[in-house]
């Protein structure tokens, strides 16, 4: 009687602890497509992505980048100072995107250019997303205009 007890428990123990690590597993799982990973232009070129890989790229938008393409297409040039990677995207751009303002897009980086599926603009003029300034402050870049 008492190893029958015995034996319950480490099969309860067990199907739970397989049940934990399924559910582990299964979050994971769905979880993967939301996470993306921010680098900033110069770290796209020192270390490509994988072409099927989702990630965000962020910096400024080059000065005299901008070109609208035919259709809803816009080609631009992001920048972090160092390097510039140029991008693509379709679709419409946010009223606040403008050339030499800070931005993050979401997409691929496919042969030497960045395919945009999402582009994010400033807020307000004392707005930059947080990633942008710190990668702008390690390059020694960022101007600080709150004096």
């Amino acid at each position: 009687m008492k190893s029958l007890k015995k034996q319950r428990r480490i099969q309860v123990i067990v199907i739970t602890f397989i049940s934990l690590a399924l559910s582990t597993a299964l979050i994971g799982y769905a979880m993967r497509d939301g996470i993306n990973f921010f680098r900033s232009p110069s770290e796209v070129l020192q270390k490509p992505p994988d072409k099927n890989e989702i990630f965000r790229i962020g910096g400024l938008v080059q000065e005299d980048s901008l070109v609208r393409g035919s259709g809803a297409v816009i080609y631009f040039i992001v920048t972090d100072g160092n390097k510039s990677v140029p991008v693509e995207y379709s679709g419409i751009l946010p009223d606040l995107f403008a050339e030499g303002q800070g931005m993050i897009a979401t997409g691929k980086y496919i042969e030497g250019k960045f395919i945009a599926s999402e582009i994010l603009a400033k807020h307000d003029e004392n707005y930059m997303p947080k990633e942008v300034i710190d990668t702008l402050k390690e390059q020694g870049l960022y101007k600080n205009n709150d004096n």
